[in-house]
C-alpha cells in the first residue's frame, strides 16, 4: 500500500479546522459505548502527531482490541470523519441543500405523496435556476416527467409537457456549451503551465488553434459560460503576450462577478484569482492607479466577505496577495519593500506547509530570490533559489524553474564563485537542453556567462556586459522574446553594470520614464 493511502486519515484530520474537529467529536459522542469512544481517542492521538507513524499508534494503544483489525478501524474512522464534515458543511452548501430537497421529493414520490413532491420540486427548481445548476435542474426535470406520467395524459398536461421540453433543450444546450468551454480552458491552461507563453511563431499558432470553433455566447447564456468565454480570451491574450487585450477580458469578468453577488460568493476562489491577475496586468501596463485600486480591493476581501473565508481561501489570499505585492514592489524598483515581505511569506509557507502548490511556492521563492539579488543580499537570494531546487514535486517543465537556473548563475557571478560557476553553468545547460525548449534569450545569456567565466581582464568584462545589453535590447524588440524579462529584468541588470548604478535605482528610473510617457 502506498504511503499516501496509509496517511490519508492523518492528512484528513490535519486538514480540519477547530470547528470541524469539535463537530466530529459531538457526532461521535452520540455513539459512545461505555465510558469512552475508541474513534475519538484515536482521532485525538492522530491529531497530535507531527508526522504519521503507525508504530507510535501501536505503542500507545498496545493491547487494545481495535488494533487487531487496524486497517478496518482506520477506514471506519475515515468514513465517520467524512460524514461529520458532510453534515457540518451541508447547511452552508447550496448544492447540498438542493440535493437534499431532490432526495426528499424522490422519497415523497415513492410514498405516492405526489402533491408534496411537486411543491418541493417547484421550490428546488426555482433555487437551482437561480444558481444555474443545470445538472440538478435536469434531475428535477426527470422527476417532473414521472409526475406527469403518474397524473395521466390529458389536455391540462399539454402546456407543461411543452414547457419541460423547452427547459430540457436549454439545460442540455448550456451543459454542452459549458463542457466545450471548460475543455478549451483546461487545454489552454495546461499549455500555459507546461510550456509558458508563446515565444515563437509556432507556439503562437498552437495557442490560437486551441480557441477555434468556440460556441457563441450571448446574453441568455449562463453566468458560467460567460465567465469561461472571458477567461479563455484573457488567458489567450496573456499567452500571446498581449496585456492590453488581456486587460479587456479581465475587466469584463470582474464586472460580471461584481454584478452577480450570488455567483461571486459561490465562486469566491475564482474571484480572488481574477483580482490578482487584474492587478498584475494593470501594473504591467503601467496603469499604476488602477493597479493600486485593485490591490486595495483585494486586501479588503477578507473583511468584506468574512462569512465565506475558510482555510482554503485564507491560503489562496495569502499566496495571491503576497505574490502580487512582490511583483509590484520589484517592478517599481522598491526591492527593499519586497525583501521585507520575507518573514511574512516564510511564516505563511510554514503555516500552510503542504497546502500550497509547488508551483505557487516556487513563484514566491523566485520573487524573493530576485529581490534579495537586486539589493545585494546574495546569500539570502541563494537560500531561496535552493529552496526551489530542493522542491521534489515541482514540475521540470515549469518556466519558473528554468529562470531560477539563470538567476542562480547571476548570484554566483556576484559572489565571484569562480570554482562553482562552471559547474553551475553546465547544470543549467544540461537542464535547459533536457526541456527541448531553449529560445534565443537563453542562448544569448548562457553564451555571455560562458565568456565571462573565461574573462580575466576588467575592460574585457565591461565589453561583455555591453555586448549582452545590446543583444538583449535586440531581443526585446521581438515581442515573442520579451517574456524572459517578465521573470527578471536581465536587461536592466546589464545596464546597471555598465553605468555603475544600483539595480534598484535603474528600475526606478525606468518606471519614472514609463509613467511620464504614459501621461
Amino acid at each position: 500500500m502506498s504511503t499516501k493511502v496509509k496517511e490519508a486519515l492523518f492528512e484528513l484530520i490535519r486538514s480540519m479546522t477547530k470547528s470541524e474537529k469539535r463537530y466530529f467529536k459531538l457526532m461521535a459522542s452520540r455513539h459512545t459505548i461505555g465510558e469512552e469512544n475508541n474513534y475519538v481517542v484515536l482521532f485525538d492521538f492522530i491529531d497530535k502527531l507531527d508526522a504519521y507513524s503507525e508504530e507510535a499508534i501501536f505503542n500507545a494503544f498496545k493491547g487494545e482490541a481495535f488494533l487487531n483489525r487496524f486497517s478496518i478501524t482506520k477506514k471506519r474512522l475515515y468514513d465517520h470523519v467524512l460524514l461529520a464534515l458532510d453534515a457540518f458543511h451541508s447547511s452552508n452548501s447550496q448544492e447540498a441543500q438542493l440535493n437534499k430537497q431532490l432526495h426528499a421529493a424522490e422519497i415523497l414520490y415513492e410514498k405516492s405523496l405526489y402533491d408534496q413532491a411537486k411543491r418541493i420540486l417547484k421550490s428546488a427548481e426555482k433555487q437551482a435556476a437561480k444558481l444555474e445548476n443545470f445538472a440538478i435542474l435536469q434531475q428535477i426535470s426527470s422527476l417532473n416527467k414521472k409526475l406527469i406520467e403518474n397524473d395521466g395524459y390529458d389536455d391540462t398536461a399539454l402546456d407543461l409537457i411543452n414547457e419541460i421540453y423547452e427547459k430540457d433543450q436549454f439545460y442540455t444546450g448550456q451543459a454542452e456549451k459549458f463542457d466545450m468551454l471548460w475543455k478549451v480552458k483546461s487545454l489552454l491552461f495546461t499549455k500555459l503551465r507546461t510550456k509558458g507563453v508563446a515565444r515563437s511563431f509556432e507556439e503562437r499558432t498552437e495557442f490560437e488553434a486551441l480557441v477555434q470553433n468556440l460556441p457563441s455566447i450571448g446574453e441568455t447564456d449562463s453566468f458560467q459560460c460567460k465567465y469561461l468565454e472571458n477567461h479563455i480570451f484573457s488567458a489567450l491574450a496573456f499567452g500571446l503576450q498581449d496585456p492590453e487585450r488581456c486587460s479587456v477580458y479581465l475587466k469584463r469578468n470582474l464586472t460580471l462577478f461584481q454584478s452577480n453577488e450570488q455567483h461571486l460568493i459561490a465562486n469566491f476562489n475564482t474571484y480572488v484569482s481574477l483580482m490578482t491577475n487584474a492587478v498584475y496586468i494593470e501594473e504591467s501596463l503601467n496603469n499604476r492607479q488602477v493597479a493600486n485600486d485593485l490591490l486595495m480591493q483585494l486586501r479588503s476581501l477578507p473583511a468584506n466577505f468574512s462569512s465565506v473565508i475558510n482555510e482554503d481561501l485564507q491560503i489562496k489570499l495569502f499566496a495571491s496577495m503576497n505574490s502580487v505585492e512582490l511583483g509590484i514592489h520589484i517592478k517599481r524598483g522598491d526591492l527593499d519593500l519586497a525583501a521585507k515581505l520575507t518573514s511574512t511569506i516564510e511564516e505563511g509557507l510554514k503555516l500552510y506547509d503542504g497546502k500550497i502548490s509547488p508551483a505557487r511556492q516556487a513563484f514566491l521563492a523566485f520573487k524573493l530570490a530576485t529581490a534579495h539579488l537586486g539589493i545585494g543580499n546574495y546569500s539570502e537570494s541563494l537560500r531561496w533559489i535552493n529552496r526551489i531546487f530542493n522542491e521534489p514535486e515541482l514540475d521540470p517543465s515549469e518556466d519558473i524553474l528554468a529562470f531560477t537556473y539563470l538567476i542562480h548563475l547571476l548570484v554566483h557571478v556576484e559572489l565571484k564563485n569562480e570554482q562553482l560557476l562552471p559547474y553551475a553553468l553546465k547544470n543549467t545547460q544540461r537542464f535547459l537542453k533536457s526541456r527541448n525548449k531553449m529560445h534565443n534569450f537563453e542562448k544569448v545569456f548562457l553564451n555571455f556567462i560562458s565568456k565571462l567565466i573565461k574573462c580575466k581582464d576588467k575592460f574585457d568584462e565591461e565589453s561583455l556586459w555591453q555586448n549582452l545589453l545590446e543583444e538583449l535590447k535586440s531581443l526585446n524588440g521581438n515581442g515573442l522574446e520579451k517574456a524572459a524579462l517578465e521573470y527578471f529584468d536581465f536587461q536592466a541588470w546589464a545596464e546597471a553594470k555598465i553605468k555603475n548604478k544600483s539595480f534598484t535605482s535603474l528600475l526606478k528610473e525606468r518606471q519614472h520614464d514609463a509613467l511620464r510617457k504614459a501621461s
